[in-house]
Parts: structure tokens; sequence; C-alpha cells
């Protein structure tokens, strides 16, 4: 049985000519003040990340993010990316009719929410540790209820679900083994868990070709937390992190989706703008800020086969471990 790897170290507006996403981020970074302080988005971390400079900062300040940033994450990076996920999960999963249902880590709440829209569970609960994600999950959805609580320490009694899912968190919790005993804890008898965590970045031709470019233009530091969202191990060690946590039936399975962006840039805009890569760009004007990205989605796009940008368009494989784990 494998090892618990270490702890994670990880243009104007639509009423006037300019219309679609690009213009949409325009605007919203038009209207911010130079230097204004970014937050951060914490999917149940209470993690330190070292900045290779010998400062440190805590996860949760790092993924506290401003109200218009998560706002961002779920027009476009939910619809692009999330959305994928989750209808997979739910898929595999498959809640029975009256299950209760605990998202874990749930962000803007897709997998909650998409679990209630299909009708089959009974209560559905969603969790996360920042307010400003549930803000959006809250005004999505007053069917499920929106829980502000840390994978960690989950604030309910055991055996208090039917099924309990985590998409793309587990890789971020400083405590891998502490989270999945959270999860079995939680679970009823004959419970089950589904999650999905991104593998290695390398099975990601555009993440990796991001990575690259970030460091190239920004410094070897920059690509630290666009990394930290891929694990590097294989589907048989997450299986035996389920198994040690207390889970009795466990399947990983390596499963790959396409992702389309409209364009690189478009790609590589709402990685640096709607995600807690933000902040490597805050301390930057506007004009700097935006001839980064551009420079950044040039040196990204040179990195891809040239069918992956067929078009225009960004269409691009993605892989990540899907987990089904059951109690007896």
């Amino acid at each position: 049985m494998s090892a618990l790897p270490p702890k994670s170290d990880i243009g104007v507006g639509r009423g006037h000519v300019r219309y679609g996403p690009i213009a949409d981020l325009q605007a919203l970074a038009a209207c911010r003040q130079i230097g204004q302080r970014q937050h951060y988005k914490a999917s149940a971390l209470s993690l330190v990340l070292s900045t290779g400079k010998g400062k440190v900062m805590s996860a949760h300040e790092r993924w506290q993010m401003d109200a218009s940033t998560p706002e961002l994450y779920e027009r476009y990076l939910v619809p692009a990316i999330a959305s994928l996920w989750a209808a997979d999960l739910l898929d595999r999963i498959s809640p029975r009719r009256g299950d209760s249902v605990l998202d874990i880590a749930c962000g803007t709440g897709v997998v909650a929410r998409l679990a209630e829209q299909r009708g089959q569970a009974g209560r559905v609960v969603g969790l996360d540790l920042n307010t400003a994600m549930l803000a959006i999950a809250r005004a999505k959805s007053a069917k499920v209820e929106w829980i502000e609580g840390s994978a960690l320490d989950l604030p309910f009694d055991a055996d208090s679900f039917d099924v309990v899912l985590c998409q793309l968190g587990l890789q971020f919790f400083p405590d891998r083994l502490l989270a999945l005993k959270e999860m079995a804890r939680v679970l009823k008898p004959g419970g089950r868990a589904g999650f999905s965590v991104y593998s290695a970045i390398e099975k990601t031709p555009a993440a990796y070709a991001l990575v690259q470019a970030l460091d190239n233009w920004l410094g070897e530091e920059a690509s630290r937390t666009k990394r930290s969202e891929h694990l590097s191990c294989d589907a048989q060690e997450i299986g035996d992190w389920a198994k040690q946590a207390g889970f009795d039936v466990v399947d990983v399975v390596a499963v790959t989706k396409q992702i389309t962006f409209p364009s690189m840039l478009d790609y590589v805009r709402f990685q640096l703008t709607a995600t807690p890569m933000a902040g490597l760009l805050k301390d930057k004007d506007a004009p700097e800020r935006e001839q980064l990205i551009m420079s950044i989605s040039d040196d990204a796009a040179s990195r891809l086969d040239h069918s992956m940008l067929a078009g225009g368009k960004l269409k691009f494989p993605q892989q990540s471990f899907v987990a089904m784990a059951s109690l007896h």
C-alpha cells in the first residue's frame, strides 16, 4: 500500500460597442483601482504556501477572492470546465431517489446545483470555506443548503449522508487522508463517495503550456498555483488513500474530457483573471497587464500542437482521476 504523500505546497460595457468574454473582463478590470488588493477562494484549505522568497502566505489568504472574481469564475470557467466534470461525476455516482447528498469544496455550487436539478436527490448540501463563492452559490439556488466549513472538520454528525462528493478539490487539501476520513465518517452505512482530481499536468496540454509560459514571463515561481491543481501520482495511489481512510470498495479511473475555449487568449485571460492566479498581475497597471496576458498567450500557443488551435479556437484534452468509493 502506498504511503500518503506529504502535505501540499502549494471594453467598455455591454451597452457600448464591445461584447463577449474579453470585453466583459476588460470592463471589469477598468473599473478596478490600480493596486487594489485581490482576495482568493479557499476550497476547504488551511495549508501554507511558500512564495519561495522566505515569505509565507496561508492558503485561506491566498485563495480568498473579491466578489467579482467568483462571478467571473462562474460565468466563464464553470461552463467551459467545471460543468463537464460535474455531469460526469453525477452520472457515475447516480444518486438514488431521496438520497441525502453533500458536495465538499463546492465553490459556486455547480455539482450540488446539478444534483438538485436532476430531481433524484433529497437533501442537498454544499460546503466551502469561501464566503464569496458561497454567495454566488446561494444566488443560483435557494433549494440547496449552503454551509461555510472545512473539509478537514466537517460540521456534521456521523452517518449523515447517503452520498458525498468532492469535485477537483482533494488535491488542495493539506491533509488528504483526514479529508477522506471525514467523508467516510459522515456517510451512512452503505454510503458512497465520488471525488475527482486533476492528474499530472502534462496530461492537460493547455495547462502545461500555460505553466511554462508563466514561468518564462513572470519567473519560475509563477506557475506554482496552477501546478498545484494537478497531482503527479497514479490511480493506484489514489485508491490506496481511500482504503486507508476506511472505504471498503474503491474504483479509480482516468477520464479525459475535451475542453473548448473561444481562443488561447480567452483561456489565458480567464486563468489570470477568474482564478487565484489573478494575484500574479495585481501589481501591474492596465497596459502592462494586458501586454503580459497577450505575451503569455502567444508563448503558450506556440507550445501546443497546431490542431488544438484550429479555426482560432482552443480545444484540448483534460485528464482527471475519478474515484468511486463505498462503505459496507
